[in-house]
């Protein structure tokens, strides 16, 4: 469900980015309280089309006795209508639908080792997450190795700058420029696989790192998680969250015949339909013929928004860069990605 929240502050971070922060009504803090990791769905409507993006939020967990903040990151993307208006029309005033926090890629505060390899706006989760654990949890610790294309589009650069100040003895920082030299730290360039197998032990003790989360592009992300997994990183110690799929990097699925008269069952908020699913179409969409409440943002694989468990009947997805091996193996799908792959299907929204 989405709600109208007034937008507080617009903050120019790069040439391309901003850090747009909603106010939030004392009634729905509750609804709004968010666990460092996740992300906001926004919604605009233009000429009668519905626009909807997810962007992740930047700001600390809010303490349960405190005012409750909500700042998410926007890059500019390429033809990208709502990160276009975004930059160069939304102003402080204005009015944002804003659906509650979501997503699993998180780091709920607890005393452990921690590490991060971020690129670009892979920042954006990862600063919620430092920032939370650092000031609530003295027995954590954090490396961030982040990776940008030069130090004047680095996002939240005074923010990690602080981070290293406040917290010098718990907080280690890694930068990388992709087309820029450094002073000083490490050479520029990309952080692929080869040079993360080489770098990673030689900046912190792989083995006694808790959890390593990934946030960026395709590439760098499934770099990163190579690396980790030929250093001996347990799975399970890996979390990860894509940003920037569409550049022809990332695999799709091969196209599969599908049943000729499948149907679809959904239950969405207690209430079950059942509805022909039309030819090409993802069951998202059969959903939402019938539905406008299935919840849904990115349609794109990405942001999780979709998730539902398969109850019965077999489905393919053309991607999945939201779910955990975990979750699909536990049975559960992405529906914007999903099509049938047996003439019946059920799936519930609701577990």
């Amino acid at each position: 469900m989405f709600h109208p929240l007034r937008v507080g502050a617009v903050e120019q971070l790069t040439d391309d980015s901003v850090a747009v922060t909603v106010e939030v009504p004392p009634e729905l803090r509750e609804t709004f309280r968010h666990t460092p990791g996740q992300h906001l769905a926004l919604r605009r409507v233009v000429d009668g089309v519905e626009i909807r993006r997810t962007y992740s939020i930047c700001s600390p967990a809010a303490p349960a006795d405190g005012a409750l903040v909500l700042r998410v990151g926007i890059r500019l993307v390429d033809g990208g209508e709502f990160s276009t208006y975004a930059l160069k029309e939304l102003a402080v005033g204005d009015t944002v639908e804003v659906m509650p926090p979501m997503g699993r890629f998180l780091l709920p505060p607890r005393p452990g080792y921690f590490a991060a390899v971020v690129g670009g706006s892979g920042i954006t989760p990862v600063l919620s997450m430092v920032t939370t654990l650092l000031a609530e949890e003295p027995g954590a610790r954090f490396c961030l190795i982040r990776s940008d294309r030069t130090a004047a589009s680095t996002m939240f650069l005074e923010e990690v700058a602080d981070l290293k100040d406040r917290f010098p003895d718990r907080f280690q920082l890694v930068t990388v420029l992709s087309r820029e030299e450094q002073q000083a730290g490490l050479p520029s360039g990309r952080l692929d696989r080869k040079r993360l197998t080489a770098l990673l032990p030689a900046l912190l003790p792989v083995a006694e790192v808790d959890g390593w989360f990934l946030c960026g592009p395709f590439g760098l992300v499934q770099g990163a998680e190579r690396a980790l997994h030929g250093l001996g990183v347990d799975r399970g110690r890996i979390h990860q969250e894509i940003f920037h799929v569409d550049d022809g990097s990332a695999p799709v699925a091969a196209p599969v015949a599908a049943p000729a008269h499948a149907s679809l069952t959904a239950t969405l908020d207690g209430r079950s339909g059942t509805w022909p699913v039309r030819d090409g179409e993802s069951l998202l969409d059969t959903v939402l013929r019938s539905r406008a409440d299935a919840p849904y943002a990115c349609k794109g694989g990405v942001c999780g928004t979709c998730r539902a468990f398969l109850v019965s009947g077999e489905v393919r997805m053309d991607r999945n860069f939201a779910l955990e091996p975990e979750e699909t193996e536990a049975g559960y799908v992405l529906a914007c990605q999903s099509h049938p792959a047996t003439g019946e299907v059920e799936l519930d929204f609701d577990r």
